[in-house]
């Protein structure tokens, strides 16, 4: 599988399809249209039907059923855009062949290295094929690899017709990084009864939980005024970010937290002494800390506009997404095909918590079930990312796998 998957996998990372949180339009960025248009191209190429893309860059397409049994529809779906952490603009990758072990020196300029002691999962990678960056950009593995996976499999698909399967269903979404991915995902034109994201970590992991999640936007109105005439009159944004900040609990933030643990992040703070803005993300997998966390950030503002008085704190939350395992408790069966899966290949089946979401979060919440499997890939969203060929190509044939227990599974 490696001259296919791998080859896949270093053509898509080359087009920059990194998109831009705040932005009307979908997609964020007219240039995630570029890879749409050749993942459409080439499932054209493979014999898939049905293939489109769509005026706000989702593609889709069909490989239709070869199995005499009535099978349910089985969507697999990926997401296009890279995040807007980190560049993902000419990306210059590098296979580092039968890794040894060792720190690895990325770019020898800069001196940017991957060190064991901050990256101890390299270990479990000796004697496997990696793929990195120049530490100048992300790799892009999150989730072109899932891309690559996805198109892999239907090639393989299309060239076998002989393969007895259900009908078969591909999807990509632009704009997953910036949490508008299923925004309009056409669930009805996809037409698959159940789906998988592709978009997780290491070989083996499933995911079927996530974070419920919030954004919260939060606006400082201060006076300003000549420091040398200040004393009772001046109001300092800053400094009351400072202190809406600092009544966070200071724990809970994802410096200290792991697992199930929730947190509020502060992502950026701007602003001068007439006014400042402070952007969190809020996150819990347990709805009631979610709602709670939501309740304590209201009460802090709260208490700055009586403080300060009334409209110095403006507080706008807006919830992002929900925990998808209570949408999929009744559609465990696709985490025991899954796992049923891994396990033949000899891979063992890692049930882990998603501290994030996936499309397959709010897909799951509008109708179409989608826990989320792995690609391979560590290290998401900066210069340390990295992925290995060995698992892609496993997890080719996990998704392989998958499919023809869908096919030889009784349905009721």
């Amino acid at each position: 599988m490696e001259s296919t998957v791998l080859q896949r996998f270093m053509r898509y990372i080359a087009i920059d399809t990194q998109s831009q949180p705040e932005q009307e339009a979908i997609p964020s960025t007219r240039k995630q249209f570029h890879l749409a248009g050749l993942l459409a191209e080439e499932l054209k190429e493979m014999g898939a039907s049905s293939v489109r893309v769509s005026e706000n860059a989702y593609v889709y397409g069909k490989i239709p059923a070869t199995s005499p049994r009535k099978v349910p529809s089985l969507g697999f779906i990926a997401h296009m855009d890279t995040s807007p952490d980190f560049s993902g603009e000419n990306v210059k990758p590098r296979i580092v062949r039968n890794y040894d072990g060792k720190d690895i020196l990325l770019n020898r300029e800069t001196g940017v290295t991957m060190r064991t002691d901050d990256f101890p999962c390299l270990k479990d990678y000796i004697g496997k094929d990696l793929i990195i960056t120049d530490g100048t950009t992300l790799l892009g593995a999150d989730d072109k690899a899932g891309i690559a996976e996805i198109m892999a499999l239907a090639d393989y698909l299309l060239s076998h017709p002989e393969i007895p399967h259900g009908p078969i269903k591909i999807g990509f979404t632009p704009d997953e990084e910036v949490g508008r991915g299923p925004d309009l995902f056409d669930i009805p034109g996809f037409g698959a009864d159940v789906a998988y994201t592709v978009d997780g970590g290491a070989l083996g992991e499933i995911e079927y939980e996530n974070f419920n999640a919030a954004a919260a936007k939060v606006a400082i109105h201060g006076i300003s005024i000549h420091p040398g005439a200040a004393k009772n009159r001046m109001k300092n944004a800053i400094l009351m970010g400072m202190e809406f900040q600092s009544m966070l609990p200071p724990f809970e933030n994802p410096m200290y937290t792991e697992g199930y643990e929730g947190f509020f992040h502060l992502n950026d703070f701007s602003g001068n002494v007439e006014n400042a803005s402070l952007n969190y993300i809020i996150r819990d997998h347990s709805m009631e800390k979610f709602q709670e966390k939501k309740d304590y950030i209201r009460r802090v503002a709260d208490y700055m506009n009586q403080k300060y008085g009334e409209g110095t704190v403006e507080l706008v939350l807006k919830d992002s997404y929900y925990n998808m395992r209570e949408k999929l408790t009744s559609h465990m069966y696709l985490i025991d095909i899954a796992k049923e899966a891994m396990k033949e290949l000899d891979v063992t089946p890692l049930d882990v918590p998603i501290r994030g979401g996936t499309d397959g979060a709010r897909l799951s919440y509008e109708g179409l079930p989608c826990p989320n499997l792995c690609t391979g890939g560590h290290n998401a969203h900066g210069k340390y990312e990295f992925t290995c060929i060995q698992s892609m190509e496993k997890i080719v044939e996990i998704l392989l796998k998958i499919v023809e227990k869908f096919e030889t599974r009784k349905f009721i």
